[in-house]
């Protein structure tokens, strides 16, 4: 219900924290109350150490094995994600004349990991799913070192290098090393993998849930100024572009190094998604609590959620597809994983 509806939730919980102060008034007359969304932004940080703990508790052992295994076709699909979206979204914020916090806040949409979400829309997209997995785990790994390279790159002087060393220690803290701990943990413990396989999707889709509804509700006043409507709608539609050349980059490059169908599905998917509940939270690390560089994070996860669903829903009605086996040895086999969050 909850991995199902995601945008709709997203949609709902979001709205709350736009109309919360309005909605207090309407209720209790002149007194708006507590504002739960602002109120929590101190623990938006622990809302993604739990969402990569459960995602570290899904991941299957034979997915992972496979990382080793199928090294060429994953170290392919990593590069094309940490090569194309950080060009793109340079590009995009350039032509945009975006500049400050905004710029940098795109600059990170386009760094960040690929999102888990992307696995059950390739499974949905008659995509190879072990692929994605493994694009995903291989990424998520890498980005205390390459989010911060990519950063610098696309961002110049924008971005201090003190900033860059503080962005690599909480990526390992934030998103590494809850993942390893995940893993390894629901690995030890069955009853822990239990309940990981139980609760774990739905507890990381909550937290994805609640920290964009902390950002809308921290930047409810920025989004209702005079003449910010007109920025909000420049933002959308560079990331909307950025979002829909990432799926072009992506099966475009795939075709080029010869996968088959299913594996150029699964890397279209997963470049053009991104991990922005992790962007949001290394927003507020290294600029501040109330940048407005966590409004195109935030943004981008309604976007992707949305194109990502619709993308999987054409290619499921195109046909073909499927897991293969085939006779490439670099090409990842098995069953699909259990259901990740985004």
């Amino acid at each position: 219900m909850l991995r199902r509806y995601l945008t709709l939730w997203l949609v709902l919980s979001s709205g709350l924290a736009f109309c919360w102060p309005d909605l207090m008034r309407w209720l209790g007359g002149e007194t708006a109350g507590i504002d739960p969304f602002v109120a929590s932004k101190g623990g938006i940080k622990g809302a993604i150490v739990l969402t990569m703990f459960c995602i570290g508790g899904l991941l299957p052992p034979d997915e992972v094995r496979q990382i080793a295994r199928q090294w060429t076709a994953v170290l392919f699909g990593t590069a094309v994600q940490f090569g194309v979206m950080p060009l793109l979204a340079w590009a995009g914020a350039t032509l945009a004349g975006l500049e400050g916090d905004l710029r940098i806040g795109v600059m990170i949409v386009g760094a960040v990991p690929g999102a888990m979400a992307s696995n059950v829309l390739t499974l949905a997209a008659r995509g190879n799913v072990s692929y994605s997995v493994c694009l995903t785990t291989s990424a998520t790994l890498l980005s205390p070192l390459v989010v911060p390279l990519a950063l610098k790159l696309t961002g110049g002087t924008a971005i201090p290098n003190e900033r860059l060393v503080s962005i690599s220690i909480e990526l390992l803290w934030t998103v590494v090393l809850p993942v390893i701990a995940g893993f390894g943990l629901c690995r030890w413990s069955r009853p822990l993998a239990g309940l990981m396989s139980r609760w774990g999707e739905s507890a990381a889709n909550l937290a994805i849930l609640w920290i964009i509804a902390a950002v809308v509700g921290l930047q409810r006043g920025y989004l209702t100024e005079g003449g910010s409507s007109e920025v909000f709608m420049t933002i959308t539609w560079t990331l909307l572009g950025i979002n829909l050349l990432g799926y072009v980059a992506g099966y475009l490059a795939g075709a080029a190094f010869g996968l088959p169908e299913p594996m150029r599905r699964a890397l279209t998917i997963e470049v053009g998604m991104q991990n922005c509940g992790v962007g949001t939270s290394l927003a507020m690390s290294v600029l501040s609590a109330g940048t407005v560089a966590t409004i195109p994070t935030a943004l981008y996860t309604f976007g992707c959620v949305l194109t990502g669903t619709l993308l999987a829903q054409w290619f499921a009605r195109l046909g073909g597809g499927g897991v293969e086996t085939g006779d490439r040895d670099d090409q990842p086999t098995g069953e699909a994983s259990p259901d990740c969050p985004a």
